[in-house]
């Protein structure tokens, strides 16, 4: 969720940038964007940043998780920052995906289908509810940047403590990079140096969007 400060910005963001966001929205009609990233990389806010943007639902598989009925084995799996079992994932989260509320607006997905072979599943889920894929964004960090980050952040989740985030570093780097190297070979993967301030982040973004909505 935006909080005011960074709501006050992403309205003078859209003022300079109407001709752009205007581009790409017509571009992205009713698909969707996949945004991944190691943990503390941005994803929720360039999520929020882009939902706001394009009028469409933010929809993280966590948080469907989270919000439905699971398994006790998925349970268990969320509770130590393990990635859920696929077969749980497809049956669950994707499904989600073509609720009645989200037809006519596109979807911005936080990184959904984090384990190899899920990203067929996700394209698949995707096309089929009528929000095809029409990017996938990477906002790429440094393993030392999210634990600097951590360090300085004040968060309350018990998974957010440094063993718990090196953990999930891991599960990334041996799970979830060899995803992205899919969407890359699929000619669908943008990377973003996720380094820089969050509004040059959102605009990079626009900016890798726009030059594909002109391709």
């Amino acid at each position: 969720m935006l909080g005011v400060h960074s709501c006050y910005i992403l309205i003078s963001f859209m003022d300079q940038n109407s001709a752009l966001i205007t581009q790409v929205g017509t571009w992205l009609g009713t698909g969707s964007l996949n945004i991944f990233g190691m943990q503390l990389s941005g994803k929720d806010t360039q999520g929020a940043a882009l939902s706001k943007l394009f009028n469409g639902p933010l929809l993280g598989g966590g948080d469907i998780l989270r919000n439905s009925v699971i398994p006790p084995r998925a349970q268990a799996a969320l509770d130590v920052g393990d990635l859920v079992d696929t077969q749980d994932y497809v049956d669950i989260v994707l499904p989600y995906l073509s609720k009645s509320e989200f037809i006519g607006k596109p979807l911005i997905l936080s990184a959904l289908g984090r384990w190899i072979g899920e990203e067929k599943n996700v394209l698949a889920a995707t096309e089929a509810a009528g929000h095809p894929t029409k990017a996938v964004i990477y906002l790429d960090i440094t393993e030392e940047e999210a634990l600097r980050r951590l360090s300085v952040a004040d968060r309350g989740r018990a998974d957010d403590h440094e063993e718990n985030l090196r953990h999930r570093l891991e599960e990334f780097r041996n799970k979830t990079l060899p995803v992205l190297e899919e969407y890359r070979k699929l000619g669908l993967l943008i990377n973003i140096n996720g380094m820089q301030t969050p509004e040059r982040i959102t605009e990079d973004i626009l900016n890798q969007l726009s030059k594909r909505a002109s391709a």
